[in-house]
């Protein structure tokens, strides 16, 4: 990226907004599909939107109200049942604006509550790795899915190196992805923290990108939900960092969101989350113990000793969502297929990961095959996965 665009890419998107802007528009049905809301255009009732901090929904003409004061500089509709956003789900808000106008248009969706999709994670993108992407995408391709769940370390690495390379690899892999067929929802792995190993990548702290901020500034949100088909997927960001090190966490702000986010599901309603550091996984048993950096077990915060490559605050994710249905749990991180179920009293959730698009991976004495695990949903009920290997 030239140092021109750099300032403008940075102008556009990486700012924090130091006071409430009101977002208003519409959410509408678009019924000649140009992406505009035109004179004899409906609105749609009770679509969320949300700034990953304040939640509001429309009214019965589809208008909606948002008293921004997130920092985040972001804001999403959260896609109701029955529809397909056309375009981005997501907008940035202009810096410094007190007010700010966004319809959001809308397409009915021919799949209904029969549907199946695909999770698919450390995809590891770079120019050697390119070809691994490719294959999902003819995958894809072949499959037909509604969508793709991409759980996180989806580049190479933001963690230890320039913002030139970082940045190159994130453009890398938004070019990818738009050549699917399909809409690809992101959610953020370690390997998308920016610079945090600063005596490897000699990035500032101060540096505007730093940290989550590169991320939300190619993707946007990186915590976000929408709907299909009667579910509720919800993208969560489970990678926290402290000092030099990234650890499994799902933070106070997110967990603040997800409450309201919620709120107003019938509480039948299937919810699924999909991240990168699963809540709970079988990896650390057979990655087995490491002292030694930048993959050590645990990490030791404020005198405390936690677990990293595990949501280390995965139980108040799971009591946030107690009084849901809360069937499946997805995620990545250790790069093997698995699943396990807790046979808890009430609330029954599954908690799968799949293997890495990057190549298959050890572990211990194994070897795990690369692939992605496909899922069908049939009025409600998700199926346990098939996994697909990639050659």
């Amino acid at each position: 990226m030239k140092s021109a665009h750099i300032i403008f890419f940075l102008a556009l998107f990486c700012h924090s907004t130091s006071f409430a802007t009101t977002l208003k528009g519409y959410a509408f049905v678009d019924k000649n599909s140009n992406g505009i809301r035109d004179k004899n255009e409906l609105g749609i009732k009770d679509v969320v939107l949300s700034d990953q901090i304040t939640t509001t929904t429309t009214n019965a003409d589809g208008f909606y109200l948002l008293e921004s004061t997130s920092s985040f500089g972001y804001f999403f509709i959260s896609q109701p049942n029955g529809y397909v956003v056309k375009g981005s789900y997501w907008r940035s808000i202009p810096k410094d604006a007190s007010e700010h106008t966004v319809d959001f248009a809308l397409v009915p969706s021919p799949v209904g509550k029969g549907f199946s999709f695909i999770h698919a994670s450390d995809t590891h993108i770079s120019l050697p790795s390119v070809a691994r992407m490719q294959k999902l995408k003819h995958l894809t391709d072949s499959l037909k899915p509604a969508f793709v769940l991409i759980t996180g370390d989806l580049i190479k690495d933001a963690l230890r190196v320039s913002e030139k390379e970082a940045t190159s690899l994130y453009e890398l892999y938004l070019a990818e992805i738009a050549k699917f067929s399909v809409p690809v929802y992101s959610v953020p792995g370690n390997h998308e923290i920016f610079g945090i190993e600063r005596h490897k990548s000699l990035v500032s702290e101060t540096h505007p990108l730093y940290g989550k901020k590169m991320f939300r500034s190619y993707l946007g949100p990186d915590y976000y939900s929408f709907n299909y088909g009667g579910v509720h997927f919800v993208g969560l960001n489970s990678v926290d960092y402290y000092d030099l090190w990234y650890y499994g966490h799902v933070d106070s702000t997110q967990l603040k969101w997800l409450s309201k986010d919620i709120s107003s599901l019938p509480k039948e309603s299937p919810i699924v989350t999909f991240n990168h550091i699963p809540l709970y996984s079988g990896g650390i048993s057979l990655d087995g113990f490491h002292e030694e950096e930048p993959g050590s077990t645990l990490i030791n915060i404020d005198g405390k000793k936690y677990y990293r490559h595990i949501v280390s605050n995965a139980n108040e994710v799971i009591t946030t969502l107690k009084n849901n249905s809360y069937p499946l749990a997805l995620a990545g991180h250790h790069h093997f297929s698995q699943q396990f179920t807790y046979d808890a009293i009430g609330q029954q959730t599954r908690f799968h990961q799949t293997a890495a698009i990057i190549a298959p991976s050890k572990g211990g004495d194994l070897t795990m095959p690369s692939g992605i695990t496909l899922y069908t949903v049939d009025n409600g009920k998700i199926s346990d996965g098939k996994f697909i290997p990639i050659r």
